[in-house]
Formats: C-alpha cells, structure tokens, sequence
C-alpha cells in the first residue's frame, strides 16, 4: 500500500509539473484536468512496470507511446502544440520512472 501511495505522490508530482505551464497559457479547464489525470494515472503505471532497461529509458518509451493518442488528437486542432506535448511526456516519462526506481525500487 506505502508504495501505491508513494506512486500516486509521483504521478501527483507530475501532473502539477505538466499543468503549471498549460494554466499560465490560460487553456482549456479540460485539457488541464485530462493532462493532470494522465500523470497521475502514468505516476501508478510506471513505477510497476518491470522491463530489463533503465528506468529513464522505461519512462521515456511508455510516456511517449501513452501520449501518442492525445497528440495525434491534438495535431488536428494545433500542430504546434505536439512538439512541447512530445518533449514533456519525455521529461516527464523519464522523471516518473526514476522517481520509481529510487522510491519503490
């Protein structure tokens, strides 16, 4: 259980980290609260997933695959906006699972 909570504290971490930057550029309250709940969602995932990599590269690999769906959604509506949502899945991706590695373990 400590280490579900400690996970949802990671994902927790994240989701504000990635939001922050979307509220100052005044977006959507949706998009705002689906970015939040993808972190946190990703901060129970991550942590747990057990591949014989790096947890940086473990991150990267899945933050960037699990947010293939919302870019090629947002694309559509705004092709700027992919290359920062790309490079923030990966910090975050990357962020998350290192955060697993030293916390869980």
């Amino acid at each position: 259980m400590q280490n579900i909570l400690i996970a949802l504290a990671i994902g927790i971490s994240a989701g504000i980290i990635d939001v922050v930057p979307m509220i100052i550029q005044k977006l959507d309250r949706t998009a705002n609260i689906s970015a939040f709940v993808h972190w946190v969602v990703l901060g129970l995932i991550i942590p747990f997933v057990h591949w014989d990599i790096d947890p940086w590269l473990k991150g990267l690999i899945i933050g960037e695959l699990v947010s293939l769906p919302v870019m090629i959604i947002v694309f559509a509506q705004d092709k700027k906006s992919v290359i920062p949502m790309s490079i923030m899945s990966a910090v975050l991706g990357v962020a998350v699972a290192v955060a697993g590695a030293h916390f869980i373990g």
